[in-house]
């Protein structure tokens, strides 16, 4: 007699597909393309988009978003999230402030909210990974803690008159290009996370750890040290995105950069990487900022009022996590039984 049996074998199955097609058909890809497809068209249609202002005005909105999504990136696909960036980046402006205004220099203020950032994110990472609570409750937590510091230590308050030097470096162009000096420490940084990341065993375990916790540890990855170091970096990354929010606007408050955690996290999932961890990779991320930017700034020229620009933002948001449980679901459809059969 002879039974047939069948059982799904799991594989890697994306890596039997040429390199070109696991480079272009994918959902990164497809936000590169987005993109490239609302700047033409915002271009076409408003000859004001398209201009050297704009530019500047549009990559010194999203710097900020682009530094911290660096960081976000990585913890989310760990399965992790980090909510307290926003008033990471509010406390840190405040540091900033307090300390020039006591007669520090600027470098010697951002390297000390640089350093309270990466303290800051430490406690995160130790509640996390020490007493195993969920990263969601900490950060809410934190969220409220360190934005409670900031307003605290200087109330209602602003300081202004920083170093006029620093103010106009921070806001500075590349010559004629329109396109802010900044961005060259932002591409210093994005090449140092891409390698870390994508060509790494630290960036591998990190992908292995959003997969599987259990699995990860025994492999032999540091399941917890990984975590911790990546709350600290996303807690100094953040201070410095603080560093040049304050320069940038040229005022330190304790209410700086209120909400902007939810902009950082709606780009990082419009750019691939998966809210369940596992999955995601920077030129996703970086092409969701910018996407999110550019039609921000494309419908504000049109005379879209902000209400509507944030509904349309949703419902790209919601578009494109529905597409990737699609995509995932029709991924898993392609998986083929294996049938064997047994004399008995």
């Amino acid at each position: 007699m002879s039974t047939v049996s069948t059982e799904v074998v799991k594989t890697y199955s994306d890596y039997g597909r040429p390199l070109w097609r696991r480079i272009l058909f994918t959902r990164e890809m497809a936000i590169v393309v987005l993109l490239i497809v609302v700047l033409v068209v915002a271009s076409i249609q408003l000859p004001r988009f398209a201009t050297a202002i704009t530019v500047t005005n549009l990559l010194l909105d999203v710097t900020p978003i682009l530094l911290i999504s660096l960081t976000m990136a990585p913890v989310m696909i760990t399965g992790d999230i980090d909510l307290s960036v926003g008033s990471m980046v509010g406390l840190s402006s405040v540091v900033v402030g307090l300390l020039t205004h006591s007669g520090w220099s600027i470098p010697s203020a951002g390297l000390v909210a640089i350093l309270v950032g990466a303290v800051g994110g430490m406690v995160n990472g130790l509640l996390v990974t020490r007493f195993g609570l969920p990263a969601l409750a900490v950060t809410i937590g934190t969220l409220a803690l360190y934005r409670g510091m900031a307003i605290g230590l200087l109330g209602t308050t602003a300081i202004t008159g920083f170093d006029r030097t620093w103010t106009q470096l921070a806001k500075s162009k590349i010559g004629d290009t329109g396109i802010p000096s900044v961005m060259i420490l932002f591409l210093i940084l994005l090449a140092i996370f891409v390698v870390l990341l994508h060509f790494t065993s630290f960036g591998r375990g990190v992908y292995a750890i959003g997969l599987s916790k259990d699995a990860a540890a025994f492999s032999g990855i540091h399941v917890a040290r990984t975590r911790v170091i990546l709350f600290i970096l996303s807690g100094a990354m953040s201070a410095l995105a603080g560093v040049f929010y304050t320069l940038r606007f040229t005022t330190a408050r304790g209410d700086n950069a209120t909400g902007l955690e939810l902009a950082v996290i709606a780009a990082v999932v419009l750019g691939g990487v998966s809210v369940f961890g596992g999955r995601g990779a920077l030129h996703g991320v970086v092409a969701g900022v910018l996407l999110i930017g550019a039609l921000s700034n494309a419908l504000r020229l049109a005379g879209v009022t902000s209400d509507v620009i944030n509904i349309i933002t949703g419902v790209l948001l919601v578009l494109s996590v529905i597409a990737g449980s699609l995509m995932q679901w029709i991924q898993s459809r392609r998986v083929r039984p294996v049938t064997t059969t047994a004399s008995a």
